[in-house]
């Protein structure tokens, strides 16, 4: 394993490497971390909601809603979670991306009961299911800790965890954006939690609004430093996944917070990405946030990853992201990056 550089380091090199050198080495880098480095990764599956009911009022989702707006608030019947998977297994998905919200009455047993119909009723299928703020949420809840709730959410049935509700692991920053999500160090906690019981994460990082670039660089080194903390054997995060914030319509906006959104800006993250994050193999590019055209550089800067062609996706979508693919253009966008495509599963093993 490369040695992790230290904090000053980073800070330099990102302040001050040229693109184009950031890239290359980034680049140099995937291509002895990656078991093919011809190879670039996609996946189908499905992004339900769970419940559009949630208290945290992150100023960047317009998605949500509160509980009192009846006219509004869902959630999920099982009739809609057949008819939606059903849709997904005969487009190729093999798993179900569960995000909800920080509903104020869905504690741990209505998970338990959910999480278990699906799987009786579906045991091929995979759950990545929930984030860490919800975990956490749920946990005080039902009055229980988080490593009792991820023990009772794995036996009903969650396979991994998405690396949501991370944005900015600052707690100054979180206060800005996310009033009422937990905390930084909450995050933290029930993703080490996760990796100490062996269940497999990602990790996210969205920014591009109130943070300072180097609270982008804190907050990789906040990720490598759990990853390096994971006992030995457990898959901790299998992958980092940057994206943009998206404006459209969202109280950041009202509140004159505009996006400081570039290509090249993004390109300097993947690359850092890739050179800091010595212990995580896999690096995804975000192109729901930045595009066919910008995801397939990122390709060469050190992401090795598209993620999936997304079946469905509610949350970022109603924030201007407009981007869109099917299984057949996400396998031309990789060729035509010089690469070729591997249909895989959330633990990066081949399907094809």
């Amino acid at each position: 394993m490369r040695e992790p550089l230290t904090r000053n380091e980073a800070y330099y090199i990102y302040d001050n490497a040229p693109l184009y050198e950031l890239c290359s080495v980034a680049d140099a880098i995937r291509k002895i971390s990656v078991k093919d480095i011809n190879v670039v990764t996609w996946q189908i599956d499905r992004n339900v909601n769970i419940t559009n009911v949630c208290k945290s009022g992150c100023k960047f989702c317009n998605f949500h809603c509160k509980p009192h707006e009846t006219d509004k608030a869902y959630i999920t019947t099982i009739a809609e979670y057949r008819q939606k998977i059903n849709e997904a297994l005969e487009l190729g998905a093999d798993q179900l991306l569960l995000q909800g919200g920080m509903h104020p009455r869905l504690g741990i047993e209505f998970y338990e009961k959910l999480f278990s119909q699906l799987k009786k009723e579906y045991p091929k299928l995979r759950l990545n299911a929930l984030g860490a703020p919800e975990v956490s949420h749920i946990a005080k809840l039902s009055g229980i800790t988080t490593l009792e709730t991820l023990k009772r959410l794995r036996s009903a049935g969650l396979d991994t965890l998405p690396g949501a509700g991370a944005e900015i692991l600052s707690d100054d920053i979180r206060k800005r954006i996310s009033p009422a999500k937990p905390s930084a160090r909450e995050w933290v906690q029930v993703m080490h939690e996760a990796h100490q019981l062996d269940i497999p994460t990602t990790a996210t990082m969205m920014y591009g609004h109130v943070e300072q670039p180097h609270q982008r660089i804190d907050h990789l080194i906040t990720i490598r430093d759990l990853q390096a903390a994971k006992p030995e054997g457990s898959r901790g995060f299998t992958a980092f996944i940057p994206w943009i914030f998206c404006p459209t319509g969202t109280r950041l906006e009202q509140e004159g917070v505009s996006p400081r959104f570039s290509a090249t800006e993004y390109l300097r993250i993947i690359a850092m990405s890739r050179i800091i994050l010595n212990n995580i193999t896999n690096i995804q590019a975000s192109w729901l946030t930045v595009g066919k055209e910008v995801a397939e550089i990122a390709l060469k800067s050190g992401a090795n990853d598209m993620g999936s062609i997304m079946i469905e996706e509610n949350v970022v979508s109603s924030a201007g992201a407009t981007t869109r693919f099917d299984r057949e253009a996400m396998q031309a966008t990789i060729r035509r990056a010089g690469f070729t495509p591997r249909l895989r599963d959330q633990l990066y093993n081949y399907r094809d």
